[in-house]
């Protein structure tokens, strides 16, 4: 079963709660980059497809570690093997996909690509954490010392690049003195863990004493220059991470995080499979209900918190609107950018 593609990837089966469901729907699988181990994207994604197949009472498959390139054939042994839904998790993936789709029947969901959309087959999940990251940007200019913030992404597909104009936004209400470089690693750098290093090595020597990093796993080189580098005050730098929670790993320089869970989105796609509406609509995360906020640790100064959870209260309630903005245009308008 499936030989040729557990010779190169880690791949393991969950069941789900045993329950009653629709025949058409029972098993769902996931396809990862990256391992699913990575306090990140992998990770929240192979973590949410299990979590929505237990809720749902359907089988998982999980093919994780699979590159940035051409997934077309582990695609098809999935099919073969009797996935009934795909989520082809990395933006990378989005052309492959929807062949895949029409070549086997079998749905597909995607990302970053909103305008895909065909029902029955191809569903889009461009989800965007820009209300979590607004908040994050007025923490930021509440607690910056220098005051300059950075924001260093590993490329600018559109969920990042929505985080980065949310926290641009964000900067700006709090305080529209404070600086905000912004940096590029690469244009798909998501797993350059050095040259995430070198990068956000500048941005602080250029005077952030906070940086907001978008990388996956070109992240933990944000992290080693957050943790080897002083703010140009003599002050501690601190990191501002997204999607995953990394407070396991953190060593006192870990700000907060921008935490996505991805159950309810996954949850909603199986039921629309069943309810012949996959394919027909975007899926959204939101601070309304939990599928984004924000991770407080010890280095978040109590007042600061206190006040942002405030801020939150009133996006939800309505009284702050934070729209999102997907476009590379639309954040190097709000920032000082550094090549």
């Amino acid at each position: 079963m499936m030989k040729n593609l557990l010779a190169s990837v880690a791949l393991s089966v969950v069941l789900g709660t045993p329950a009653a469901f629709a025949a058409e729907v029972d098993t769902i699988a996931i396809l990862t980059p990256e391992q699913g181990s990575d306090y990140g994207w992998n990770q929240q994604g192979v973590d949410a497809a299990k979590a929505a197949a237990e809720a749902t009472g359907v089988e998982i498959i999980v093919a994780e570690g699979l590159g940035y390139g051409d997934v077309r054939a582990p695609m098809r042994e999935l099919a073969a093997d009797g996935a009934d839904l795909m989520i082809a998790h990395a933006s990378g993936y989005n052309t492959a996909g929807p062949e895949i789709a029409e070549e086997t029947g079998v749905p597909v969901a995607i990302v970053d690509s909103p305008d895909a959309l065909v029902k029955g087959l191809v569903a889009d999940y461009t989800l965007s954490g820009h209300e979590g990251a607004y908040l994050a940007g007025r923490l930021a200019a509440k607690m910056t010392t220098t005051g300059t913030v950075g924001i260093v992404v590993s490329g600018e597909p559109p969920s990042w690049n929505s985080q980065s104009a949310g926290f641009a936004e964000g900067v700006h209400a709090e305080n529209p003195d404070v600086k905000i470089l912004y940096s590029v690693i690469g244009p798909a750098a998501y797993s350059d863990a050095a040259g995430g290093n070198r990068v956000t090595t500048s941005v602080i020597a250029a005077g952030a004493d906070i940086i907001f990093g978008q990388g996956n796993g070109s992240s933990f080189g944000m992290i080693q220059a957050v943790e080897s580098n002083k703010a140009v005050d003599g002050s501690d730098v601190l990191f501002i991470d997204v999607i995953g929670d990394k407070s396991d790993l953190d060593k006192g320089h870990l700000l907060t995080s921008v935490l996505w869970d991805m159950t309810p989105v996954y949850t909603a796609m199986i039921e629309d499979l069943r309810a012949d509406q996959f394919g027909t609509h975007g899926y959204a995360i939101s601070l309304a209900d939990d599928s984004v906020k924000l991770v407080k640790t010890p280095q978040v100064d109590e007042a600061a918190w206190t006040k942002v959870m405030a801020l939150r209260d009133q996006i939800i309630a309505g009284d702050i609107t934070v729209e999102p903005k997907f476009g590379a245009e639309d954040v190097r308008a709000l920032v000082t950018v550094t090549e």
